[in-house]
């Protein structure tokens, strides 16, 4: 029971101290972007030395953005608008290394074992199975799969990932994409569609499976350089 009273009691230290650090870098950034603003005001009416000096500012700013960013990873944030709509407010923030790359390490597997699977359902869609019914379980996986993409892709973005916002909004795409497959109603055109669409999704598939090993090896490599950073991903 003391334990858990402590226990208690650091969770509190521990909040009041991520709030105070929340401030204090909100700050930090207001005024570095507000230096920065000046500094691009003042550039058109410096002398070449004065510009020199000006590029080396500039330079530590970003030096010191990239600084807060390492800082805020570890720091409890609101989630975005997709993820407040999904989960609400709730807080994603993981606060070990640990945590952090087991997560990233289970996404990618995920992503993996998912991209098996759909290789196995589309083949067997295409060339044995022919039924509206089996097509309907594939589509639906593709929903679920690229669903539970942009939900741990949003995750891993608040925990310091730098997943690029056009390889998550392409997701949100094949998730509406997904879906009006799996509505489209049996004919004509719906069949004339589907083999070349199952077709393309073996295809995708085996170039993910290949791509996965190939950038997982290159990442691991980049990794032990330091040259990457550890919540780095594959595509």
């Amino acid at each position: 029971q003391d334990n858990h009273k402590l226990y208690k009691q650091k969770l509190e230290e521990l909040t009041k101290l991520q709030d105070g650090i929340s401030s204090s870098i909100a700050r930090q950034k207001k005024r570095l972007k507000e230096l920065s603003l000046s500094l691009k005001k003042c550039k058109a009416y410096m002398s070449p030395e004065q510009e020199e000096s000006i590029q080396e500012t500039q330079s530590l700013i970003k030096e010191r953005q990239n600084v807060f960013f390492e800082m805020e990873a570890y720091l409890p944030k609101k989630n975005g608008l997709y993820l407040s709509l999904v989960l609400g407010n709730v807080n994603v923030t993981l606060l070990s290394k640990q945590a952090k790359f087991a997560y990233k390490d289970e996404y990618e597997k995920f992503k993996l074992y998912l991209t098996i699977i759909l290789l196995i359902v589309s083949f067997s869609c295409r060339f044995l199975l022919n039924s509206r019914v089996t097509d309907a379980v594939f589509n639906f996986l593709l929903v679920w799969y690229y669903c539970t993409l942009t939900i741990r892709e949003s995750i891993l973005i608040n925990n310091g990932s730098k997943i690029k916002g056009w390889w998550v909004f392409h997701h949100y795409i094949s998730t509406f994409l997904s879906g009006v497959m799996l509505t489209w109603p049996d004919g004509l055109m719906y069949q004339m569609f589907r083999n070349q669409f199952l077709s393309f999704s073996m295809y995708q598939s085996f170039v993910q499976f290949l791509q996965y090993y190939y950038q997982s090896g290159c990442l691991y490599r980049l990794r032990a350089l330091g040259e990457r950073h550890n919540m780095d991903l594959t595509v």
